[in-house]
């Protein structure tokens, strides 16, 4: 049974693996998949393919099912049916096409006239409609109701001469927010949308026979899992062909999708919330750049003891993703010579699954118990600064602060490491609409969102101190959509009108 996804939080996009020439190519992708749960809870698969000598031809095998990745798969599953020494996996997280058929789980795989295609997609489409209603016309039949099978589509109907050409123009023609990974019989393909608001990384690692196994995966915590050694990241616009086996550059092949590359538009919210730590996202460390907005946090909105009651203050995480912003506030604290102390207030169940709630009982307040206890201990009489990463709608944050006043702090104070979330995403996370986000309910006043819920005062990063926050590089730039209603890329027709005709036929 899947996990809930995060109370009140952006919801993930997605991750993708691919694995070329390994023994246990499957295992790889099994062990990458488990480390990139966190970005998906929905549900996950494999693809694997081996290559029959006795009839000279790639097979293909599938696996994927609701649930969480240690659920699905088990040693027969991956030793057996799975064999080969290719493939892709996928965890989902659903944005465009409806979580709950089962047909939107990937990779899909398809066979068609130039061969067999694996395919597992990180990101959103910002044509999705108008790209389903000219390929109905064109005579294609969707299996599923994702924006991801479009690129399958799109391959097939292609009148190029190659695999290579097909995958090319098919990128050229879908336009948004894609990371991919694409199985041929001919080689493992990755791929990044033209400006590049997606992650994928490229790794490599020595098989006992010498020759070089690659993957590709959203995030690098993936290679650490599988041994793998991190190579680079896979640049914006381009599409890796990875068909050889020395681990070096003559393995690789590196085309464009456009002509002209744009400038990168990274997910800024990949630094803020959705990676691990201990991945690098975007060529840098996520720990280094989370530590550095806690620090200009403090810089911007300081708390300090009270000189007549002589309160400690404690900045106590929103436990798991705020936990380095909140270590990076402490620390610049304490080189400001602020006394303050870094405490684990709140401690996280890592092992929620969905709890029955009786209809007379307040379900969101018993959502946050069984999910977060406070340490009275460390709360009971002192000045509290609450670090998180974002407030959406303001509901978890509200029952938050009423768990963490039963500990009986004198004030509790929270700072968020980003700025407030005014807008939807269309490039693959999942906000709700702007009506539902606590900021425009309040006019963006950080007062008003103290009050309602419940804190003695709220600040949030500005967006300026967000930009001096994260790494800056020459043709290197972020999407802060979210924040500034300011999108990078186009928004041919509603995808949201979409998401919604899909949750109909659901119905």
């Amino acid at each position: 049974m899947a996990l809930p996804a995060e109370l009140d939080k952006p919801q993930c996009n997605c991750g993708v693996v691919g694995v070329f020439n390994h023994p246990q190519a499957s295992l790889m992708t099994y062990y990458a998949l488990h480390s990139l749960q966190h970005r998906g809870q929905e549900a996950a698969g494999i693809v694997a393919a081996r290559y029959d000598d006795e009839n000279n031809k790639w097979r293909y095998r599938a696996h994927k099912s609701e649930g969480l990745v240690l659920d699905i798969f088990d040693g027969a599953v991956l030793t057996k049916h799975l064999r080969g020494s290719r493939a892709i996996g996928h965890n989902r997280y659903s944005t465009t096409g409806g979580a709950k058929k089962s047909t939107n789980i990937q990779p899909f795989l398809i066979r068609y006239h130039m061969g067999s295609i694996g395919l597992a997609h990180n990101g959103n489409l910002t044509n999705t409609r108008a790209l389903r209603e000219e390929l109905h016309k064109r005579g294609a039949i969707f299996a599923t109701t994702t924006d991801s099978e479009l690129f399958l589509h799109l391959i097939a109907l292609s009148k190029e001469t190659t695999q290579e050409l097909q995958i090319r123009e098919a990128m050229r023609i879908a336009r948004g927010a894609y990371s991919l990974v694409i199985s041929t019989d001919e080689a493992l393909y990755a791929a990044r949308d033209p400006h590049g608001i997606r992650p994928l990384a490229l790794g490599r690692k020595q098989n006992e026979d010498g020759s070089w196994a690659w993957m590709a995966a959203s995030e690098t915590c993936a290679f650490d899992m599988c041994g793998f050694e991190y190579v680079r990241d896979i640049r914006h616009n381009e599409i890796l062909k990875i068909q050889g086996t020395t681990g070096t550059e003559a393995d690789l092949l590196s085309t464009t999708i456009d002509e002209e590359t744009p400038e990168a538009k990274h997910c800024i919210f990949e630094y803020i919330y959705f990676s691990r730590p201990d991945s690098h996202i975007f060529g840098h460390s996520v720990d280094k750049v989370r530590r550095r907005l806690g620090k200009n946090l403090m810089d911007e909105h300081p708390v300090y003891p009270d000189p007549e009651t002589g309160d400690k203050v404690v900045t106590i995480p929103v436990p798991d993703s705020a936990n380095t912003a909140a270590l990076g506030y402490s620390q610049q604290a304490a080189k400001e010579d602020v006394p303050m102390k870094y405490e684990l207030g709140l401690i996280r169940s890592h092992y929620v699954g969905r709890t029955f709630i009786a209809p007379a009982q307040d379900s969101r307040e018993f959502k946050v118990k069984t999910k977060f206890n406070t340490v009275r201990g460390v709360i009971e009489g002192r000045k509290i600064v609450l670090v998180d990463d974002s407030i959406v709608r303001g509901t978890t944050s509200k029952n938050l602060i009423s768990l963490v006043k039963q500990s009986q702090p004198t004030e509790v104070h929270m700072r968020i490491s980003s700025p407030p979330i005014t807008h939807p995403c269309k490039y693959g996370m999942d906000f709700p609409s702007r009506e539902e986000l606590i900021a425009n309910h309040c006019d963006s006043d950080p007062q008003k969102i103290a009050d309602k819920i419940g804190a003695d005062s709220v600040a949030y990063m500005s967006v300026d101190n967000l930009m001096d926050s994260v790494p800056q590089e020459k043709g290197i730039g972020y999407c802060t959509a979210c924040f500034t209603g300011e999108y990078p890329i186009p928004i041919d027709l509603s995808v949201a009108k979409l998401v919604e005709e899909d949750e109909d036929e659901e119905d």
